[in-house]
């Protein structure tokens, strides 16, 4: 998390905004604005999402709702509310403690352990198995769009890519996009299209595996090399699908590593999948020890921090209410000067700017 900037909103909807939920350490970009924010009262917390300056904020919109529809998969940040105007417009995700990928290996000190990057590419690979399978593409994948929580990763800000740019454009240095996670036929102007998410993934992994978005081969564990390797082919037809990458990070037959339980090995041996409805080896693989007691210390963290910034924003807000409860500074502490822009609700884009759609192969 991050304090709020002299320039950042102190209201979106119907929500006061608390904190910044990324931190800029300028490395790995972030598609997108994230705010952590509440109902006024504290009723509701939620992780609110703007798009970036430059972007299109209709494409930006045309993503949200379509994600708000529902998405396929279990390991996905789901969206409960769209807001906004054309121009200005907003989305809204339930909070829990949460770290970006970029925070995680902050907060680590280094390359997370093995065990973490093979289960968290175990859940990523089940969650684009589904989405695939469903004709869809995440079209943005990167180590900041991954959000890991203490029972699992979350995946989130689909259609990056097409928001920053249309198809037939160049994407190459374009605001928010990670170029190490831009598959190659992507920076061109290409479709997103499965196989890209693919190489996006190999990036994340990577990044968890070492902290470099483009680490050198021998950056690389060993145990995890020739998966990476694969994913970041040039050729996207050499890309292994998502199904096949699972069974690359998850062997069902494999022998249970370091850290693994027997009675974890006897679970993740299961053949089935989530997409026929058999045991997730993804969710067997995120068991108890799966995150650093680092990374559980900065959850802890991030909650204790959140709780005692709501409890001063309660505060003002309780002082503020016996004077003037329409002024929008009457909603926040007054650490620091507050904008004027304030977003309502209106409809969602015309659905014919719906979530880009790409087939399985």
């Amino acid at each position: 998390m991050e304090p709020l900037r002299f320039d950042d909103p102190r209201r979106i909807g119907p929500y006061d905004i608390v904190t910044r939920f990324d931190t800029d350490d300028g490395r790995v970009p972030v598609p997108e604005q994230r705010f952590i924010a509440r109902l006024p009262g504290g009723d509701r917390t939620v992780v609110i999402s703007t798009p970036l300056p430059g972007m299109d904020a209709g494409r930006f919109a045309a993503e949200a709702a379509a994600a708000r529809q529902g998405l396929p998969g279990q390991w996905i940040a789901p969206v409960v509310e769209i807001g906004g105007t054309v121009e200005a417009p907003w989305y809204a995700s339930p909070y829990l403690p949460a770290l970006p990928l970029t925070a995680a290996v902050a907060a680590h000190q280094g390359p997370l352990p093995e065990r973490t990057v093979r289960a968290l590419g175990a859940a990523l690979a089940e969650a684009l198995a589904a989405m695939h399978a469903s004709g869809l593409t995440h079209g943005g994948l990167s180590p900041a769009t991954v959000l890991l929580t203490t029972s699992g990763p979350l995946l989130a800000c689909f259609g990056a890519v097409r928001a920053a740019a249309p198809d037939g454009e160049q994407r190459s240095g374009l605001p928010g996009l990670a170029s190490g996670s831009l598959p190659p036929e992507q920076v061109t102007g290409g479709r997103p299209r499965p196989l890209g998410d693919i190489y996006a993934l190999g990036s994340v992994l990577a990044y968890a595996a070492t902290g470099h978005l483009v680490p050198e081969r021998r950056e690389l564990p060993e145990g995890l090399r020739r998966t990476i390797a694969l994913c970041l082919t040039r050729d996207a037809a050499s890309r292994p699908q998502a199904a096949q990458l699972l069974d690359e990070l998850m062997p069902a037959e494999a022998t249970a590593g370091p850290g693994h339980s027997p009675h974890a090995h006897h679970v993740t041996s299961s053949h089935g999948t989530v997409l026929d409805g058999g045991m997730s080896r993804a969710s067997a693989a995120l068991g108890p020890g799966w995150l650093p007691g680092r990374l559980i210390a900065a959850l802890a963290r991030q909650s204790a921090e959140l709780l005692a910034t709501e409890t001063v924003a309660a505060s003002a807000y309780g002082s503020a209410a016996g004077t003037d409860a329409g002024s929008m500074t009457d909603h926040v502490p007054a650490r620091q000067p507050h904008s004027s822009a304030a977003l309502g609700p209106v409809s969602p884009p015309p659905a014919s700017r719906s979530f880009p759609a790409s087939p399985a192969s």
